[in-house]
């Protein structure tokens, strides 16, 4: 088991930063690939970004390239998502994810979920 844990979101006005966190305890952290998803209200959940084990490949949505940036931290157990240039429309829950492929985490094969954290971007 992979316990995650979101903190770092909140409101921010339209232009803005935030950088979420994602804390992991459990089993071996550094095996998986870790990514970012996000649901707005009435709507599915959709990929954001991805990363790596090793942190050395990243893949973005292109809603969010350019803007977004995905980190991990084997040692800390943590990944972390920069969001700049923030958009109303990237109002949403943002979720951790953990999957053991990095290309099928994309697809949303997810092993594990974090609970989710909210950010509100006004305009």
């Amino acid at each position: 088991q992979v316990q995650l844990v979101e903190s770092g979101g909140g409101l921010v006005q339209a232009g803005g930063s935030l950088t979420l966190s994602c804390a992991a305890s459990g089993r071996a952290f550094s095996g998986y690939a870790m990514g970012w998803f996000r649901q707005a209200p009435g709507k599915e959940r959709k990929f954001v970004a991805v990363i790596s084990w090793r942190g050395d490949s990243t893949y973005y949505a292109d809603s969010v390239k350019g803007r977004f940036t995905i980190s991990r931290n084997n040692a800390k157990n943590s990944v972390y998502l920069q969001m700049n240039s923030l958009k109303p429309e990237d109002t949403a829950v943002y979720y951790c994810a953990a999957g053991s492929d990095y290309l099928d985490l994309t697809e949303g094969a997810v092993d594990y979920w974090g609970q989710g954290t909210q950010v509100t971007v006004s305009s």
